[in-house]
């Protein structure tokens, strides 16, 4: 199989919408946050014209194309990495995945709820931008405790790797 990619973005900006369009499925698409809860998941087919040239000029038994699998996450919200709304769900489906793809709402739909009232698009990027880097943060810090407590062993190597995680660490908590 090829790689998976998350789709993220604040509840309601058209997450459901776009998989839907990319699977042909039939994820429900409703307009109140949190609509999906459980990650939905589609494989589609990549579509190239270099494998179908050879597949034409060798003749083989079968053909497999790469596919993407699509994954439909539920919306992110401020203080995800809290737990608030369906936050630390979120964020273990979203480590999931080896892309991102995130969904900004950029249109001015009045029957369309925003979960923050108003629809401000450089807000929302850095909402989600501010939850991601938080849960790395912890993650981060979670890793580094764990080979400190280990470097403390004297090896070499684990001294290495926990000098390494702190800058990063310090790094990433700069911003």
């Amino acid at each position: 199989m090829g790689f998976n990619c998350g789709i993220v973005g604040l509840p309601n900006v058209g997450k459901s919408t776009l998989f839907n369009a990319l699977t042909k499925a039939g994820a429900e698409s409703a307009n109140y946050p949190f609509c999906t809860i459980d990650p939905n998941v589609g494989i589609v087919e990549v579509p190239d014209e270099r494998l179908d040239f050879i597949s034409d000029c060798i003749k083989p038994k079968s053909t497999v194309a790469t596919t993407i699998e699509f994954v439909d996450i539920a919306g992110l919200v401020k203080d995800a990495s809290k737990g608030e709304g369906l936050g630390n769900k979120f964020l273990s489906n979203i480590r999931e995945v080896d892309a991102i793809v995130h969904i900004v709402r950029c249109f001015d739909e009045t029957d369309i709820s925003h979960v923050s009232g108003k629809v401000d698009p450089v807000s929302d990027v850095e909402v989600i931008n501010m939850e991601l880097l938080l849960a790395d943060l912890d993650v981060l810090e979670k890793a580094l405790t764990k080979v400190k407590k280990s470097a403390k062993s004297g090896d070499k190597e684990l001294k290495i790797k926990s000098e390494v995680l702190e800058k990063i660490y310090n790094k990433a908590a700069e911003g």
